[in-house]
Formats: C-alpha cells, sequence, structure tokens
C-alpha cells in the first residue's frame, strides 16, 4: 500500500521531535536536583548525581589521602554532624573541571567564605580514594593528575557550614564538579587552614586577606604563616593591616628573613599578605 506523502512528512517529523526529546531528556538534569545557594553552575552544565539533604557524620579530609592497611589515611580532618546536601554537575567539553573550580571557588571567597584545604593533582592523592572512599561516587574517578579538592568555612553567620569541592577530569575526558554544603548541627569552633593551604591561595590569587586578624599576632597563626612562607623562600611579601608592623616582626622571630617582607600601605580589616611580583 502506498503511503501518501503528507504522512510520510508528518512521520519524518514525528521521528524528528522524538529524537529530539530523548536527546534533551539525556541532557536534562536528574529530577528533583537543584543548585546549591553561592555556587554558580556553569553555563550548559548538568546535574548528574543530586543527594537532596540527609542527616549524617561527615569526615572532611585536610591533608592527602591514602589507604594503609585497608584503612583511609590523612593528616588532618574536620569531624561533624549535620545535614548534608551534594551535587555532581558534568561538565559542557568546552570547559575543564579546573575551570568550574576555579570560578567556584572565587565565588565562594567573595561571598566571605574561608579556605581550610586546598590540594591539586596528585598533591591529593588517589582519585579513585576520593571517588569511593570519601564522596561515594564512581562517576568521579578519574585521572590523579587532573583533580583538585577544596575545603571552605562560609563566613558568619552561616560559619557552622562548610563547602566542599571536588573536581576530576575522567579517562574519557568527561570532567566533572561535585560540591557538598555540610551544615553542623553543632557550634564548629576554631578551624585553622594548613601552612600549605595558605601558601598555594598566595601563589594562585597573589592575595591572601586574612580579616579575622585584627589584633595582636596570635601564635597559632603565626606558626601557620611562617611555616607558609618557609616552605618557599623565594617569595617577597608584603604586609597591610593596622598591626601589620607587628605582625612583620613577629614573623621576622619565627624565621623569616626580613629582605622577604615589605609593610604595604592597603587599608584592610585585619591582615592583608600580598605577593611581591
Amino acid at each position: 500500500m502506498r503511503v501518501p506523502s503528507s504522512l510520510k512528512s508528518m512521520s519524518v517529523a514525528c521521528w524528528l521531535a522524538a529524537g529530539c526529546f530523548s536527546a534533551l531528556v539525556v541532557a536534562a538534569d536528574v529530577p528533583g536536583s537543584q543548585d546549591l545557594p553561592g555556587v554558580p553552575r556553569m553555563v550548559d552544565a548538568q546535574i548528574v548525581d543530586y543527594r537532596p539533604a540527609a542527616e549524617l557524620e561527615r569526615i572532611y579530609p585536610m591533608g592527602s589521602i591514602r589507604k594503609i592497611s585497608g584503612q583511609l589515611r590523612f593528616d588532618g580532618q574536620v569531624n561533624a554532624r549535620g545535614h548534608m546536601t551534594s551535587v555532581t554537575y558534568e561538565l559542557p567539553p568546552e570547559h575543564s573541571s579546573l575551570s568550574a573550580f576555579t570560578a567556584a571557588r572565587e565565588a565562594l571567597q567573595k561571598q566571605g567564605a574561608e579556605l581550610l584545604f586546598w590540594c591539586q593533582a596528585r598533591d591529593c592523592g588517589e582519585s579513585s580514594l576520593w571517588a569511593n572512599e570519601v564522596f561515594g561516587n564512581a562517576k568521579l574517578y578519574g585521572v590523579d593528575n587532573a583533580q583538585a579538592y577544596l575545603l571552605l568555612r562560609l563566613a558568619p553567620p552561616q560559619d557552622n557550614s562548610l563547602v566542599a569541592l571536588y573536581s576530576i577530569t575522567r579517562g574519557n575526558r568527561r570532567a566533572y564538579l561535585h560540591v557538598e554544603q555540610f551544615e553542623a548541627s553543632a557550634p564548629l569552633g576554631d578551624l585553622l587552614p594548613t601552612s600549605a593551604t595558605l601558601l598555594r591561595q598566595l601563589k594562585d590569587t597573589g592575595v591572601l586577606d586574612l580579616p579575622r586578624l585584627n589584633g595582636d599576632p596570635q601564635t597559632a597563626w603565626l606558626t601557620l604563616l611562617s611555616r607558609g612562607l618557609n616552605l618557599d623562600t623565594t617569595l617577597r611579601i608584603s604586609l597591610s593591616g593596622a598591626n601589620a608592623e607587628a605582625w612583620r616582626q613577629a614573623l621576622v622571630d619565627q624565621g623569616v628573613r626580613t629582605a622577604r617582607l615589605e609593610l604595604g600601605t592597603v587599608e584592610t580589616p585585619g591582615l592583608r599578605l600580598e605577593l611581591l611580583r
């Protein structure tokens, strides 16, 4: 039986429409998912995994992770009970996992979030451990040299909340950004960053703003800053703030060479370190 040309056209149109619809379904976010507040979504990124708020005990590493005798090991951690929400984005091919990671980090820092731990590439440890042991998400298993992890504390009055970022590029070149927001049930207390994290931020952004350090030099922060600066003795730094001179002298007393430290002229709350190029 001969099919009228008009019906053929309709069939082709329906087939094309179905094909387009299928493509849209594949590209759409997983049902019920949503972005986390304060973390921008990269254009054309899609949510491929979403876990709504659930109460649990959470451990966030603050060091390179490794497995010894079947146990996960890292130098430091934040351990608390609270509610966690997570979102995993698959990124469009034209964007790298690191660019999405950087955009998210910068957006959170502009909102006053404080960096606690930051590692990249092999400094983080094995990607398989981050994917399976820390985040429980096999999509995040990729190339060790193409990963980055960041743990931040949100600014007051949300300072009992943490945000963890993990970006990865898989062997098939698909790139992902994983974001977790954790709201602790009890006050987190005083959390200090690592010396290596302070140095990484200073070298990457050229600036290290520490608004909380608005008084006399504190022993714990002096130790962190002096160790961080002495991890790379080629760097020269300017210090600004109301008590910059006192911090400068205290850092010298902690073993940082005087010739590496200058006084800046920037009016800023707390203490500001700038990298002198």
